[in-house]
């Protein structure tokens, strides 16, 4: 199953991959990371593992695609 991972701590929370994600399962977390914003999290319940929202950060190492679960 595909899922993506976000360092919250590199995240300042632009919001533009949650607007790119085409299945709307990135969302703002309520917490405040070490920068002081508000970074994106995601749901993973329906990633399709497009990448999407890794080509549209512009933080570089902030979104981490997994096409498939290694661990299974």
């Amino acid at each position: 199953m595909p899922k993506i991972e976000i360092d919250a701590n590199h995240c300042k929370g632009c919001g533009l991959c949650i607007d790119a994600c085409p299945k709307k399962v990135i969302v703002f977390s309520e917490d405040i990371n070490k920068l002081g914003y508000h970074p994106a999290t995601p749901k993973n319940e329906g990633c399709i593992g497009c990448g999407i929202c890794f080509y549209t950060c512009p933080e570089p190492e902030s979104i981490t695609v997994y096409k498939e679960d290694k661990s299974a």
